[in-house]
């Protein structure tokens, strides 16, 4: 079996860019959590991502996770769903009015019910006027993330419907792209 994953990476190089999704019905809010909290982001981590495999941080000690919540120009965006959180989107400055959306996703449970399309176009939006919360940083030029073959079947699909436009494809062996992280506890995703 092969465990070769494709990696996409999309971008926006205008604001204008950007194609809102609709609301949601119900009740649904999208918070900054202003107050950096180590537990609350692995949390979110590991809730949405576990069954998309993402590891790269799950050995991160405390202070790892502090340092990166720290960083200037690091926020996390929270959907909520009647008070409870349905996904995320993390956005961290990068060099030259770069802002990354470095993970974004719903926990299973909200899947499929039009919130991820809401909370993207709000977290593009937001790292669009990145600078205006973050007094020293350059005013965002761009906004960049990547998805891979991992990452749910409806992925790709809501980049370009929010005017994501691929600029680079790499394909690379994982050996560890045979098994899904844990998640939240194993077997939490559906």
């Amino acid at each position: 079996m092969s465990n070769a994953v494709t990696t996409w990476f999309l971008q926006q190089t205008a604001p204008t860019d950007l194609r809102p999704s609709d609301v949601p019905d119900g009740d649904v809010r999208i918070v900054r959590a202003e107050v950096p909290s180590p537990e609350f982001s692995r949390f979110l981590y590991t809730a949405v991502g576990g069954h998309h495999r993402w590891n790269e941080r799950l050995p991160w000690t405390y202070a790892q996770w502090e340092q990166l919540l720290a960083r200037p120009g690091t926020e996390t965006w929270v959907a909520y769903e009647k008070g409870t959180p349905a996904g995320f989107v993390e956005l961290q400055a990068r060099e030259e009015g770069s802002v990354e959306i470095v993970s974004f996703g719903l926990l299973p449970a909200f899947q499929g019910r039009r919130i991820g399309g809401h909370l993207l176009s709000y977290g593009t939006a937001r790292a669009w006027d990145l600078a205006d919360r973050w007094p020293g940083l350059a005013p965002t030029q761009r906004v960049w993330l990547h998805t891979c073959s991992l990452d749910g079947p409806h992925a790709m699909g809501n980049y370009q419907r929010r005017g994501f436009a691929v600029f680079d494809t790499t394909v690379a062996e994982h050996p560890e792209a045979a098994e899904p992280a844990p998640g939240s506890w194993p077997g939490a995703h559906p």
